[in-house]
């Protein structure tokens, strides 16, 4: 069993700490790290640097003026990190817009603890690389075993889905909305939980790929059977306030998926974007959405609702 104390500046990786059952070495969290609810008494070492209430498209320019100015989206708190004297700092190098990057924690921690700290770094682009990191972490902090146990038991809940659905013929083409304004398709790992769950993704290439801007009138164009909104970070409350962007689109209810009652709201912030074990019960969303009468995980309500026009 590992001794390390753990500062993990991603939700993910908590998520995967947690998982692994080393929960007590945690010291400290990200300001995002919200899974398991225990882990929010944990100290927090970061900070967003821009308020919470913004809008999509407020967000997007802030981000983006941020960034073009060479400054960081978010905060280390390497006071509080230095006090709590870490033996691992957990970042990712993934996307400096979704959570701190390991540009940043190395520019606050380099020589600045008073003992040198290992920092993992994840970039996780597909759900291949989501479960090589539950094994990179495992391998780290010394518990390879409970990385292997853990990694076995998300594959076999994916091959039971796999399997119920490898004689079907119908695969619905779906849209995936990972931003509304502007808006953007969700990439990286999303296609390929798609595929898994029985749909067909649009307007994304290979898995694994960030996600793209799209315009509104190449999603018309594909008309796709399934539409479900995610927007990164989001809740599904959250998701809701801004639901009139898509609402009010030229064209929106011609949708083969608004026409035949099929456009969904799923928790992008708890399950989508966030690469750890909860990945596997964004598949099972998936599926429960896609196929209805195959599938009944129980997820409806909390990980995703169906939106009436």
């Amino acid at each position: 069993m590992s001794t390390d104390k753990i500062v993990s500046l991603l939700p993910s990786a908590t998520e995967i700490i947690c998982a692994l059952g080393l929960e007590n070495n945690l010291v400290g969290r990200s300001h995002e790290c919200d899974y398991p609810a225990s882990v929010k008494q944990l100290p927090v070492c970061t900070e967003a640097n821009f308020p919470d209430n913004l809008s999509s498209n407020e967000i997007d320019i802030k981000v983006k003026e941020i960034l073009a100015n060479a400054l960081s989206v978010y905060t280390v708190k390497r006071e509080q990190i230095k006090e709590l004297a870490p033996d691992v700092v957990i970042t990712q190098d993934q996307c400096e817009v979704c959570a701190v990057s390991l540009a940043d924690v190395e520019l606050a921690l380099d020589d600045y603890l008073e003992k040198k700290a290992r920092i993992i770094s994840l970039q996780p682009n597909s759900l291949d690389d989501i479960l090589s990191d539950i094994i990179t972490i495992a391998k780290a902090l010394n518990v390879p075993e409970a990385g292997a146990e853990l990694v076995e038991n998300l594959v076999e809940r994916i091959d039971i889905i796999k399997h119920k659905l490898k004689f079907s013929e119908s695969r619905p083409t779906v849209a995936c909305i990972e931003w509304l304004d502007p808006m953007m398709i969700s990439g990286n790992w999303v296609p390929g939980l798609v595929k898994i769950a029985g749909g067909t993704p649009i307007l994304v290439g290979e898995d694994g790929k960030h996600s793209p801007y799209v315009q509104w009138d190449d999603i018309l164009l594909q008309d796709p059977e399934f539409l479900v909104v995610m927007p990164c970070g989001f809740s599904i409350e959250r998701t809701l306030k801004e639901i009139d962007i898509l609402m009010s689109l030229p064209g929106f209810t011609e949708l083969k998926a608004i026409k035949n009652n099929q456009l969904f709201i799923v928790d992008g912030n708890q399950y989508f974007n966030r690469p750890g074990p909860r990945i596997v019960d964004s598949i099972e969303i998936l599926a429960e959405i896609f196929r209805p009468k195959q599938f009944a995980f129980g997820y409806e309500g909390e990980g995703w609702i169906r939106f009436g026009v």
